[in-house]
């Protein structure tokens, strides 16, 4: 079984490897762009990780894993967005929610490009 909990160094190694993708610092929080758009964002102390995710699945994913999954704050709801525990997760779910969050973002053509090297499948996250 994978070693639970990751932190924002390992979500830096990860999105670093993502085309087009860059680091932000806003307010005091990290976060990580494709262009203006956010796909990673943590809490200031760096437990929680907001990332893209469709909000038509959302609720589905929080009530399957409470402990794991939160909503977004109240102001963040219309947004495709959801909250993980760090502590929670392995490197392995990490990446796949890093890199289907910069999927969202990017052109397709750059994901399918990115999942083929990965000899993925580009199966781009349900909208």
């Amino acid at each position: 079984m994978a070693r639970l909990g990751v932190t924002i160094d390992d979500v830096r190694r990860e999105a670093g490897e993502l085309e087009r993708a860059y680091e932000v610092v806003v307010a005091g929080r990290v976060k990580f762009r494709v262009g203006r758009l956010v796909f990673v964002a943590f809490s200031k102390d760096e437990s929680l990780m907001g990332f893209g995710f469709p909000k038509e699945h959302r609720a589905g994913l929080v009530e399957s894993e409470p402990d794991k999954f939160l909503l977004p704050r109240p102001g963040d709801m219309r947004y495709n967005w959801v909250v993980v525990r760090l502590a929670a997760i392995d490197h392995a779910e990490m990446a796949e929610l890093v890199q289907d969050a910069w999927a969202m973002c990017v052109p397709k053509g750059v994901a399918a490009r990115h999942f083929s090297r990965l000899d993925l499948p580009p199966e781009p996250p349900p909208l």
